[in-house]
């Protein structure tokens, strides 16, 4: 009996320690805001930075990824891509100087399929990410799946969403890229 007490009081203080620390987070998270190109994703907060970005600033940045998406949920790397975009607008670079690659590879590829492909896969699920790929597609973003994974997946090029591209692999992709002067983001 005496056991139960100190793990109920070591419990309880744990429990109190969270609800501490998760409500600065929380307060945190609404400083974002819906940015100036996409307004249903990619939030951002504004900031005073110690490093400006010149407003004549080019950007090429390839972002690149294997994380699988819970169904129901935007793949994350979808988001940090219109996160990049929304951050520099509004610091003041013209969209048109910002040029993004997204590749992915491996189980987030099943995030570039259509409805028909990825309800097939995920219990009659609704793709989450499919409005992000158009949005981010018609706002210049090119957006690659790995042609290894894909085949592996027996995902083709007829199950994918309107826009995206087949790469032979992402390692080609991201190599061609790199060399069309792309930088990885290491997010």
């Amino acid at each position: 009996m005496t056991v139960k007490r100190p793990i109920r009081r070591m419990a309880l203080l744990a429990c109190a320690a969270l609800v501490t620390v998760a409500t600065p987070a929380a307060a945190q998270m609404s400083a974002f805001h819906p940015g100036p190109v996409f307004k249903d994703f990619g939030k951002i907060a504004t900031v005073d930075p110690d490093m400006p970005v010149p407003k004549d600033t080019v950007f090429k940045v390839l972002f690149d990824s294997h994380q699988a998406t819970d169904p129901g949920k935007l793949n994350r790397t979808l988001e940090s891509a219109a996160r990049f975009i929304n951050l520099q607008v509004e610091a003041g670079v013209p969209e048109e100087n910002i040029h993004i690659a997204v590749v992915l590879h491996g189980p987030a590829g099943m995030d570039l399929t259509n409805a028909k492909f990825y309800a097939a896969h995920h219990d009659g699920k609704t793709n989450a990410s499919a409005d992000a790929v158009a949005q981010l597609i018609a706002h210049g973003v090119r957006i690659f799946i790995c042609g290894q994974s894909a085949t592996a997946m027996e995902i083709t090029k007829a199950d994918l969403l309107p826009g995206v591209k087949m790469a032979l692999s992402a390692m080609t992709a991201d190599a061609l890229l790199q060399q069309e002067g792309y930088t990885l983001n290491p997010f």
